[in-house]
């Protein structure tokens, strides 16, 4: 009989090895600094809340997501989140209650039921930043602008942008008078872009034959600002929340060219992320190579309501476990990147001295221990701390080996 493989971890659970967890960190020391220097403030709300408090305006999407279980202490649900973005909201809504803009940054682990994302990562360390109390292209521009330094800092290229309206769908739904259930089927075919399928299902559904044309089309709206000239004209039917869903995307465009000249912006129609959740503007992040985004976000206005307080609301987020893959973040060694040094186990005040100097230099000081068997190389140590004329120093290793080949000399 084999033993049980007690080191395995569940699909989709992952841990990172010192290497990995060193970059990670130094990323995210890096990523929190520049939201602060934007003015987004760190937030860190709980793991765990109660399910009703957890899945407030987040649609059915999250609850999918969400590992639920029962508090033993209140015989309530609770829920372990799948995403910070509601709990920030509620944040907002019912904690801080500012009259002005309120920006917000947060990082902290989530776990979900599926796997999420390129890395196939069901515990993804998601870092983001929200916006509340601005209704605009100028908040929605800032958002991305700061996504894109996140991407910028974590070292990814290429990076060119999707921006969609979930306004556009919904408003040419709520026309159609779909029923819910049609309204999600559509909008699975949608999302995958499956010509023929939708082609039926709009037939089945018996619309006007004009309406029924702007689904079909829907599909086919993505590209570059172009795109937007035609949906002008083939959209002209629609409802007026539609041309100005257009009209906001055209102006957003516009915008990020004067904050974001150098990346690419492709604009799709039918792209719906988070549609029930979202009530704007949608967008994501993409590089060559990834068929997944690497971050998203967009406009979920109103989301407050349910917690005493509807204010408008922009952001975005990321996996930064992800980023860091990506961009291939190597560990931030402080002190010149240089190795460890090795301390004797033992030694006089000097000695405590001056460890205690270069670990404020920002060098990694290791003790010996007693006994042990180190492998320097291992370790990480390109150096020790010697006495020598009364004074500790600092003596590489690679010095020491060559003055003992000298003296076998």
């Amino acid at each position: 009989m084999m033993r049980s493989k007690r080191w395995l971890l569940p699909e989709g659970i992952e841990e990172l090895l010192p290497q990995q967890a060193e970059a990670l960190e130094s990323l995210r020391r890096d990523l929190l600094d520049t939201y602060r220097s934007w003015g987004y403030r760190l937030v860190v709300p709980p793991m765990i809340e109660y399910l009703d408090s957890l899945l407030t305006g987040a649609g059915k999407d999250l609850e999918l997501q969400t590992f639920q279980l029962t508090d033993q202490l209140s015989g309530r649900q609770l829920g372990i989140r799948a995403d910070i973005t509601p709990q920030a909201a509620r944040i907002d809504a019912h904690q801080l209650q500012q009259q002005g803009p309120t920006r917000l940054c947060y990082i902290g682990n989530v776990l979900r039921t599926r796997p999420d994302g390129f890395s196939s990562s069901r515990s993804p360390l998601q870092i983001g930043a929200e916006l509340y109390g601005h209704s605009g292209i100028e908040s929605d521009a800032e958002v991305l602008c700061l996504m894109m330094e996140t991407l910028r800092i974590a070292g990814l290229e290429e990076v060119y942008l999707d921006l969609g309206h979930v306004g556009i769908y919904r408003s040419l739904a709520r026309q159609a008078g779909l029923e819910a259930d049609q309204e999600r089927v559509l909008f699975d075919a949608l999302q995958r872009k499956a010509h023929p399928e939708i082609r039926e299902l709009v037939e089945s559904f018996c619309l006007d034959r004009g309406l029924a044309a702007m689904f079909n089309v829907l599909a086919d709206l993505n590209g570059d600002a172009d795109v937007l000239d035609r949906a002008v004209e083939v959209l002209a039917a629609a409802p007026g929340e539609v041309a100005e869903a257009v009209a906001y995307l055209r102006a957003l465009g516009e915008h990020l060219q004067h904050c974001l000249p150098t990346v690419p912006v492709h604009y799709d129609l039918a792209e719906l992320r988070a549609y029930n959740y979202q009530t704007g503007v949608v967008f994501a992040a993409f590089v060559p190579g990834q068929g997944n985004e690497i971050a998203r976000g967009g406009r979920y206005d109103q989301v407050g309501e349910k917690f005493g307080r509807a204010r408008p609301a922009t952001g975005f987020s990321a996996d930064l476990k992800a980023l860091m893959m990506l961009g291939r973040r190597q560990s931030g060694v402080r002190g010149g990147g240089e190795g460890a040094v090795l301390a004797p186990a033992e030694g006089d005040g000097g000695l405590e001295e001056q460890i205690a100097e270069l670990r404020r230099a920002g060098r990694i000081v290791v003790r010996a221990l007693p006994g042990q068997v180190l492998d320097p190389a291992e370790a990480g140590i390109t150096a020790r701390l010697e006495a020598r004329n009364g004074a500790w120093a600092v003596v590489p290793l690679v010095s020491q080996d060559e003055n003992q080949s000298n003296q076998a000399d």
